[in-house]
């Protein structure tokens, strides 16, 4: 009797969730007669939802999910944090919840450990979005700053306290404004205060919002958030927030009471000490079927992995849509490969920059180009549109 395969994929995010479900539909438990048994590491007791992540910082709300709450079944679940693969051994090794060093051996394995949230410099000042306690944070912050207001008999005291800046306007930044604009509103009139001198400033490196889209569009979705109780201030950088005031790269200054930076993604770290190949960024590199170079059976897919398209040279982004199609395409790889037959190759999604939807609190923004024709839609139907993609992305019941 043959033995057991064991496939262990670290990371339990948007990757790592596609990744588990398509190797189980794709070899339907076995490979070649012999059954897969399916190990999940991650770090933390349950999927973090990376793409809620910002509504913490407006109202209570879980967005880490017990494993047992998600739709997939027939994996075990390690928690623990991997430390080094060794490639040659098939062996990882890690940490587990008790901090004990241990080690596990796998046939085939897949790095799905994604990013985290590039943070500013120690004396920057302010505050990132980084994860589930810093957005709770921000809520205690800002409120706490709305009831002080309401006892400010000082105008500009007070207008400071009722100020945020958001530092950084990709489409977190752009849902994390429209959300505080709206929540701060709604708290200035509880506590008896005139909402339109609360003030959100969300700050664009760019020239407009959403450069990869044309500009009509970016220029709705400016509109859209000014609704919503958003200032996009445009080509501007926070150098720094000191004592309640936001120092800008044009020489400008705005006092606040809060600034949250939202500057985008990196690798996740943890990746450095794994003993993989990696980019000169800290991203895992991989063939066109993303196997990691150098480690036989060994996989990386999503924000941790660079995954270029062979017939353009495009690299992936770093988006919960790219990581999807890629645990999708690895499911039939793996597969592939078990059965020494040719595996499918990496394409970068048709519709790469052809849509997108973002959130502004209850309603939303989507935006499509489809035979070269753009459609706008705003409203609530996009705003449930969105809660029903992320849903499947985190694969709840």
């Amino acid at each position: 009797m043959m033995k057991d395969l064991t496939c262990i994929i670290i990371g339990g995010g948007y990757a790592g969730l596609a990744a588990l479900k398509a190797i189980k539909e794709k070899n339907r438990g076995n490979a070649n007669g012999r059954r897969i048994r399916l190990v999940l590491f991650d770090k933390q007791p349950g999927h973090l939802r990376k793409l809620r992540l910002f509504r913490p910082t407006t109202v209570e709300e879980e967005i880490m999910i017990p494993w047992k709450d998600l739709v997939l079944e027939g994996f075990e679940f390690v928690q623990g944090t991997v430390t080094s693969v060794n490639s040659v051994e098939k062996r990882i090794r890690y940490i587990d919840t008790q901090g004990n060093d241990a080690r596990i051996h796998y046939d085939f394995l897949v790095v799905a450990v994604g990013s985290i949230v590039r943070g500013p410099d120690p004396d920057q000042g302010g505050i990132a979005l980084t994860d589930q306690q810093a957005a709770a944070d921000i809520r205690e912050r800002w409120r706490d700053n709305m009831r002080k207001a309401a006892d400010e008999t000082n105008p500009e005291e007070r207008k400071r306290l009722m100020t945020i800046v958001v530092a950084g306007a990709g489409i977190s930044g752009i849902e994390t404004s429209a959300d505080l604009a709206i929540a701060m509103r709604k708290e200035a009139a509880v506590l008896g205060l005139n909402s339109s001198d609360t003030s959100i400033y969300l700050l664009n490196a760019q020239e407009r919002l959403l450069p990869e889209g044309p500009e009509k569009v970016g220029r709705k979705l400016d509109q859209a958030l000014n609704e919503c109780g958003v200032t996009i201030l445009h080509n501007r950088k926070a150098l720094r927030e000191e004592a309640g005031v936001v120092t800008l790269s044009n020489g400008d200054c705005l006092a606040v009471g809060l600034c949250i930076w939202m500057i985008g993604l990196i690798p996740n770290p943890v990746l450095r000490g794994m003993g993989l190949p990696l980019t000169p960024d800290g991203q895992v590199l991989v063939d066109e079927c993303y196997r990691v170079q150098g480690a036989p059976g060994v996989y990386s897919i999503g924000d941790c992995t660079r995954i270029v398209d062979p017939r353009t040279g495009k690299a992936d982004r770093m988006t919960c849509f790219e990581a999807g199609m890629q645990g999708l395409r690895l499911g039939k790889i793996v597969m592939a490969d078990l059965e020494d037959r040719p595996a499918p190759i990496h394409q970068s999604p048709k519709s790469n920059m052809d849509y997108f939807n973002i959130g502004l609190g209850q309603n939303g923004f989507f935006w499509i180009r489809k035979w070269g024709l753009d459609m706008v839609i705003t409203g609530k139907i996009p705003g449930k549109i969105k809660k029903l993609v992320e849903d499947y992305a985190s694969m709840l019941r």
